[in-house]
């Protein structure tokens, strides 16, 4: 199923009325979704986040953040999903952070 579906599936439900939950609830990647179909579509980024915003309310991505995906998509990419970072990985996992007065002890 294409993640551009506007995250309209209910959870569980066939008869709707979970959707405004599920709404709340749309990943990000889904509403980056959203924002590709509806670019893709001719949707300016100013409309689509006022469509977005009134579906998913408060959970919905802001207004720059609309206008960045729409850049990249525009630059060619295609995918929705968050990519590698390049650098040194974390090392603190796991461990106690200490503070710098445990450094000096």
């Amino acid at each position: 199923m294409c993640s551009t579906a506007l995250c309209l599936q209910s959870s569980g439900s066939n008869e709707g009325e979970n959707l405004d939950a599920s709404l709340q609830d749309c990943t990000i990647e889904k509403q980056r979704g959203v924002v590709r179909f509806l670019w893709v579509e001719g949707v300016k980024p100013v409309e689509i986040h006022r469509r977005m915003l009134a579906q998913y309310g408060q959970s919905n991505m802001s207004q720059r953040k609309v206008y960045e995906w729409v850049e990249k998509f525009k630059s060619g990419r295609t995918r929705v999903t968050g990519e590698g970072r390049s650098g040194r990985p974390s090392t603190s996992h796991g461990r106690k952070a200490f503070s710098p007065q445990e450094y000096r002890n």
